[in-house]
């Protein structure tokens, strides 16, 4: 895969919507891999901060499938009932989630082709 150059700021947060909007139902990323996807290694906060952003009832982006690299749903008072919100979705897909949010990683990680990825954010054919 040829390396990219990192996305601008602006972009950022466009591209981590972009990764997340492919994870397929029924699967889970993490906020790090979803970074490193959108070529934007070690910003798995500003993927946290960006998908935070999202109106989780109101959003055809599926969310709800990125959790952190333990296998965790990230819970916490400020998430507002979004993490319960999120472990419903997931057990909705046939992702088992136990009541502290943790879940079977491993089984049900995302490994996506790191060049079709690139090629969906970046086409070869785009306007430079």
């Amino acid at each position: 895969m040829e390396r990219q150059a990192p996305p601008q700021p602006d972009d950022r947060a466009r591209h981590f919507l972009q990764v997340t909007a492919l994870i397929p139902l029924g699967r889970l990323s993490t906020y790090g891999r979803v970074a490193e996807l959108a070529g934007c290694f070690g910003a798995a906060r500003q993927v946290g901060w960006a998908l935070g952003r999202l109106d989780p009832a109101d959003t055809s982006i599926p969310w709800h499938r990125v959790v952190n690299a333990r296998g965790q749903i990230s819970m916490a008072l400020s998430r507002e009932g979004s993490d319960w919100l999120q472990r419903q979705l997931l057990l909705d897909e046939g992702i088992p989630v136990d009541e502290q949010g943790e879940l079977p990683l491993a089984r049900y990680l995302w490994n996506p082709d790191p060049d079709e990825i690139a090629e969906a954010l970046w086409p070869a054919d785009a306007p430079a």
